[in-house]
């Protein structure tokens, strides 16, 4: 596995102290600029959130915020929904300038180019980087359409309750069939009590993808599921902002840099 979990053993412990995305030639005209290994767009992200997944929305929302606390470029883009009212916090809450964007999108081509010029616009002043990180709806996976491009790179979250891992390789089963670009399949384990038991989870998932979907997966380690997760979604305020010193946000602020450092590595293909 890519990332080792046991680098983030300190959270049960006590506490001592550029790609370039694949887009179309009209989306870049005019905007790749002229300096030396500017970037045309920010990498996309597209992370599966069921509709009423508030404490996955609340994780992307979230490492879209250590992002920016990193010093790049994040956004959330989002497809508005009337049966999600409460995934994302209200209205010109942009804590570091890591806002939600939603979009009209009824498709999941439609998100794509939403997606995308977001990417485009984004990149303009990301001289350190940057990620879009973008909630797609479980369901669209069925039906693609033009959208396939999006599904390049996949965050999934998952507990290593064995349902949710069941769930979790269901998805990345759908993923492989939908499209395939999936050629970067990404796993974050959350809510586990140690992190053997985290390790295990995804281990079971690499093997299952390994054989049966012909996949490596990435593992972009692990988030820790605790109180002061549940009170920063009730607050709606990012967790690294109103808890800085919890596991919670030391877990998602190394999670957001595993992503970072592998959103500057060689383009996916």
């Amino acid at each position: 596995m890519p990332s080792d979990l046991a680098d983030v053993l300190h959270y049960f412990l006590p506490e001592a102290g550029t790609v370039e995305s694949e887009v179309p030639s009209e989306r870049l005209e005019g905007r790749r600029g002229s300096e030396p290994g500017r970037i045309a767009a920010l990498p996309l992200v597209s992370v599966p959130i069921g509709e009423q997944d508030v404490v996955r929305a609340a994780f992307a929302w979230n490492l879209a915020v250590e992002t920016a606390r990193l010093g790049a470029r994040a956004a959330v883009v989002a497809p508005i929904s009337d049966d999600a009212p409460a995934l994302w916090p209200g209205r010109g809450v942009e804590p570091m300038g890591a806002d939600v964007i939603l979009t009209s999108a009824k498709s999941l081509g439609a998100l794509y180019r939403d997606a995308l010029d977001v990417a485009v616009d984004r990149a303009a002043d990301a001289s350190d980087g940057g990620v879009i990180f973008v909630r797609v709806p479980p369901l669209w996976l069925r039906d693609p359409e033009n959208g396939s491009s999006l599904l390049r790179w996949t965050l999934l979250f998952t507990s290593s309750d064995h349902r949710d891992l069941l769930e979790t390789y269901g998805l990345a089963k759908l993923l492989c069939r939908s499209s395939s670009r999936a050629s970067r399949l990404g796993v974050t384990v959350h809510g586990a009590r140690q992190v053997a038991e985290a390790e295990a989870a995804f281990d079971r998932l690499a093997r299952s993808a390994a054989t049966h979907l012909d996949r490596d997966l990435t593992s972009y380690g692990l988030l820790v599921d605790d109180l002061d997760v549940y009170r920063a979604i009730v607050a709606q305020r990012p967790i690294g902002l109103v808890h800085p010193q919890s596991a919670a946000a030391r877990s998602l602020r190394d999670v957001a840099l595993l992503i970072l450092q592998d959103s500057r590595k060689a383009p996916i293909v």
